[in-house]
Parts: C-alpha cells; structure tokens; sequence
C-alpha cells in the first residue's frame, strides 16, 4: 500500500508555542562497519516538546505538474531497498526542555548476507506542542477550546554497503511560457545502484552571451522524476535566448565525504520570448 504526501508545513499563523525541533543534519548516512548514526534535535521554544521518531520508507516522485512531493510506501515488498525494518531509535521519545539539545543514536541492524548496494528510509520527527487557544470560540460557559499541534520534519536515512555508483541521464528538456516566468521540465533518470544527490542549475542566455536569468535547485533523483523549475522573465526583451541546463553531483547541504561523484550533465535548448 502507498501513499503520497506533500511536504508542507501549517500555512495558517501560529504562535511560536507551535514551533517543532530544529534537527541536523539535513540527511544520515550509514555504511555497513558502523551501522550507527545519529541526529541532534534542538527545542526553540519557549515550553518543553515531546518527540518522537519513527522509521519510514518513502522516496520523491513529480506530479503532473512537475511538483516534487514525497510517496511513503506502509509496506515496502522484497523488490523494494528498504532499510526500515532495521533501524532503532535511542530513545525513541523524549522530552526536550526549552533551548536544549537532545541526541538520537541511531543503530541499524540489517540482516546477515544482505547484498551490496544501497538502502533507504526516511526518519519521521514528530514534536508536540502544547494547546493553542483558538480565538473567537466561546468561552462563556467555562469551557477553553484548544489545537493540539504536532510539526513533523522527516529527513532521509541512506545506509551503504560496499561499492555504489551513481549518475544521471537528462532527457525531454522543454520550456513553456506562465505569466511572467519560463518554466523548465527535464526528464531526470537516475543510473547506478544509488541515489542521485546533487544540484541541477540553469540559465538563459542571450545572443550576446550574457546570462539574464537563472535558477538553481538541489535534486534528489531516487527513481526517474520530471521536475518543473522556472526563470521570471519580466523585463526581458523579445527575441531568442539559449537555455543552458546542468546538473552535477554535489550538494551545500551534505558533506562531500557523503556525496557520490558522477559526471556533470548538461543539455541546453533554444528559447524564444515573445
């Protein structure tokens, strides 16, 4: 069973008594000699906050439209690189008194004889806050109405063993016009035997060669996607410009050690502004 879940967080304005953890790092990685990890939460807030953490297997898909959303799969089958299943959490719940720190140790535990490559899951950090009034209900019988809030930040959890390899393959580079910006699709396809993590950056050039746009994104391809990206084009002259495309194999917010290194790709296609 799958679902898909769009990584949002609560548009409406909340009082800072809502605000979740800060947690670090971004991404964990595991290799097989250690198989151990851990993540640091930090409790901004005024209160104490109850987390929890629990395991997940999902990846990013694109929509229709070119959004990246995340997919969860409840129960991932034998075909699928979960490392769900193998990963405990100490502790698993806490409480984190105001402006405190709280490490998680990560410990995983795959099975004996498992194949080199890598595995996937994603941590789930649930912090609840406490009751927020809600203003305007009526409280002339005594009674307070409140929201219990919970933020949930879910981070991905990479475990390796032995040699991988990764590298993209760019395809169906396109370019359509939206009210004042250039949106740019491109078909993503990962190669090797893990994820892709890097940065895909464009920029649209005119005839004399000098950039007048550009758009710089970090991309994680787990399975093919088709993304969407988007230049704002107000104030540009009519005419034809060049859009240059590339994505290379590295991120500002994983370590380099982290990273797998793969050849840069790049396309470009011809744009006309009207």
């Amino acid at each position: 069973m799958s679902r898909t879940l769009t990584l949002m967080l609560l548009a409406a304005p909340l009082p800072a008594v809502a605000q979740g953890v800060l947690v670090a790092p971004h991404a964990v990685f595991i290799d097989h000699r250690t198989r151990s990890g851990w993540v640091q939460l930090y409790n901004p807030g005024s209160e104490a906050t109850e987390v929890s953490i629990e395991a997940l297997f999902g990846y990013p898909i694109t929509d229709s439209i070119g959004h990246l959303e995340l997919r969860t799969i409840e129960k991932p089958d034998s075909t699928m690189p979960s490392a769900v299943g193998w990963i405990q959490a100490f502790p698993r719940r806490t409480v984190i008194a105001p402006q405190a720190r709280q490490t998680i140790r990560l410990l995983v535990t795959p099975p004996a004889g498992i194949a080199d490559g890598e595995y996937w899951a994603r941590l789930a950090i649930t912090a609840k806050g406490s009751a927020v009034p809600v203003s305007g209900a009526d409280t002339s019988q005594g009674i307070t109405v409140g929201l219990n809030l919970e933020v949930r930040t879910i981070i991905p959890m990479v475990y390796r063993k032995g040699s991988v390899t990764t590298g993209l393959k760019v395809s169906s580079l396109r370019t359509s016009m939206e009210a004042d910006s250039l949106v740019i699709r491109a078909r993503l396809a990962r190669q090797g035997s893990a994820a892709y993590l890097g940065t895909v950056r464009g920029a649209l050039v005119d005839a004399t060669g000098v950039s007048r746009g550009t758009f710089e994104s970090p991309i994680s391809v787990y399975y093919d996607i088709d993304p969407r990206f988007a230049i704002g084009t107000t104030g540009l002259a009519s005419g034809r410009y060049l859009l240059r495309f590339s994505v290379t194999s590295e991120r500002s917010d994983i370590a380099v050690e982290q990273t797998l290194k793969a050849a840069t790709v790049r396309d470009s296609i011809e744009v006309r502004i009207r």
